[in-house]
């Protein structure tokens, strides 16, 4: 009995510390990818619009990948299970 619950213990921490490291490599790539296309929109937006309209405009568009993109990561790396516990 004490073994059986052990080892299903051992089997929950494996798969927490896999989706915790998943998550850390997914938003170091993030950021990295992140600061790299930041500097692209914003050399891109200067030669088109004012200084401080491509900053506008950059932070607003970097904004909205950014979102879209943590939207769509949370939902590939949801459980199933824990979405209908909801």
């Amino acid at each position: 009995m004490v073994i059986q619950k052990a080892k299903e213990s051992a089997k929950r921490f494996r798969q927490e510390l896999k989706k915790t490291i998943g998550a850390s490599l997914i938003a170091a790539f993030g950021l990295v990818t992140g600061l790299a296309w930041k500097e692209v929109v914003e050399i891109y937006l200067d030669t088109v619009l004012s200084a401080q309209q491509s900053k506008l405009i950059s932070a607003l568009v970097i904004t909205i990948i950014s979102v879209a993109a943590i939207m769509l990561i949370s939902k590939i790396t949801s459980n199933p299970e824990e979405a209908e516990k909801k």
